[in-house]
């Protein structure tokens, strides 16, 4: 049975405590905004998956009972910084297999400012999800004082430049990119403008990376409704339905850990296993693909993603981004929202985020930012510990 997102709705994502709001709040209005553009009412939702990575068990459902109290299943999802899409993926399964023709995924955060913390070098070692990928990154690089999630990435980036030769301003060439892209999303956490040479000059965080190659925390909400043809059909909703082409989750394997490096650790192997798994699904592949939202928490990850979606050979990333073929008037446009770094990145929300931009686009309904003539798209979102979703939309 094939599957449908036939309505979309995400919040403002802001700094963390620019609004007085609490977490079921922004996600009545994010889940609302989706109902609505869809024309279903929450009496017709079967099922709902809901993620976060921050509030406490059952959070899901005191989100959910902003909006209606059905008795409807909720269920609680998290899985670090991939917890939208696997909210995504859960809504598409009940669909695909039968549990129910009308399924509202909703993912929120809010967060606190200030950099992610992490449990690597701060207690117990042992007991962190994620202590065996710092344990890769301290055996070849140390452990310094910087917030571990930019040490990982900034290490990661700092060996594909000894690999590779990438350079500073590639990396910093993927942030002006994504700030510029954002400049036209009215929900974006940013809307500045940087050139390279500003970005490069920006306070360091973990070297190579600097603040402005850095995705923000924040707070926001974001929802998909994802339904069966059979709810298309009856409710006269094609000319809302964007196909879920082909879904895939992958998660580590001893590739991610055997070569001792930080490339491996934060994901890129998952990455590419997940995308070769949905091509394979779906008979389509990159070059098939018109628009990408992908997972670029720091501006090396939009790189080592171009290179696990195909979309280069390893190592030539660099030049991809350099060449303009990422953007408006190249061959892809990666991350028209703004991405992870401008948009904004409230963990539970970023993936069902990215799935309501590529909507969006292949609806023809995304303004100023609009791709011409998108028809599918494409969306990645990771999480350390780990997690890999690609998943790949298509407009019929």
């Amino acid at each position: 049975m094939k599957a449908y997102i036939v309505g979309v709705g995400t919040t403002k994502f802001e700094k963390p405590g620019t609004r007085e709001w609490q977490y079921w709040d922004m996600a009545r209005e994010a889940g609302a905004a989706a109902l609505d553009d869809a024309g279903v009412a929450y009496e017709q939702v079967e099922q709902v998956p809901v993620g976060y990575c921050f509030q406490a068990s059952t959070a899901g459902q005191r989100a959910a009972y902003e909006l209606g109290l059905t008795g409807v299943p909720v269920y609680n999802v998290s899985n670090n910084c991939a917890t939208g899409a696997t909210a995504l993926m859960l809504a598409r399964q009940f669909v695909e297999g039968g549990a129910g023709d009308c399924v509202l995924a909703l993912g929120f955060e809010k967060m606190t400012r200030g950099a992610l913390g992490g449990d690597a070098g701060q207690g117990d070692f042992a007991a962190s999800p994620v202590a065996r990928h710092y344990g890769v990154m301290a055996a070849r690089h140390g452990f310094a004082e910087t917030p571990p999630t930019a040490q990982i990435f900034g290490n990661a980036a700092r060996e594909h430049m000894e690999r590779y030769g990438t350079t500073a301003a590639q990396l910093a060439a993927v942030a002006a990119k994504n700030h510029r892209h954002s400049a036209d999303n009215p929900d974006a956490q940013f809307q500045d403008l940087y050139s390279v040479d500003e970005i490069l000059a920006a306070k360091p965080v973990h070297p190579p990376l600097t603040r402005l190659q850095c995705s923000p925390t924040s707070d926001g909400a974001a929802a998909a409704l994802v339904v069966s043809e059979r709810f298309v059909v009856r409710h006269g909703l094609h000319g809302k339905a964007v196909e879920i082409a082909a879904q895939a989750m992958t998660t580590d394997t001893e590739e991610s850990f055997a070569s001792g490096s930080c490339v491996d650790a934060v994901g890129k192997p998952m990455s590419r296993a997940a995308a070769l798994a949905v091509y394979q699904k779906s008979g389509l592949g990159i070059e098939d693909v018109d628009v990408v939202e992908l997972h670029d928490c720091f501006s090396v990850n939009e790189l080592l993603t171009y290179e696990a979606l195909g979309m280069c050979p390893d190592g030539e990333s660099g030049k991809l981004v350099e060449s303009g073929a990422t953007t408006y008037g190249g061959r892809w446009v990666v991350n028209p929202s703004g991405g992870l770094i401008s948009k904004g990145h409230p963990l539970g929300a970023t993936g069902l985020a990215q799935a309501a931009e590529l909507v969006r686009q292949l609806r023809g309904e995304a303004g100023p930012r609009q791709v011409d003539g998108a028809r599918t798209g494409l969306a990645h979102n990771i999480g350390l510990g780990g997690a890999a979703v690609v998943t790949l939309l298509r407009r019929s």
